[in-house]
């Protein structure tokens, strides 16, 4: 029997990226560099070649940027849960 090969990896070429779950799991740990590289590097993959999932990465991004440029400190625990919080809903989505 022929093994089947995903959509995904007919469009991209490669096994070797999360896919589009995959990628919303660990999305936040990813982009704070919180995951090991390997991991790390194959929801990048997946973020370049995922147009959604991309934008939504490119929003979290945009977040976090806005809310460092507003505060001369970290903000405190609990911004930062509801920081996190607010991208992981993005990705469920």
């Amino acid at each position: 029997m022929a093994k089947q090969i995903s959509a995904w990896t007919r469009l991209i070429g490669s096994r070797d990226v999360a896919s589009c779950r995959q990628a919303a799991e660990l999305l936040q740990a990813a982009l704070d560099d919180e995951i090991d590289a390997s991991s790390r590097d194959r929801v990048l993959r997946h973020l370049e070649a995922c147009r959604r999932c991309g934008l939504e990465a490119d929003t979290y991004r945009a977040i976090r940027t806005h809310i460092s440029e507003q505060y001369q400190y970290p903000p405190d625990e609990a911004a930062i849960a509801d920081l996190e919080s607010f991208g992981r809903h993005l990705t469920q989505q």
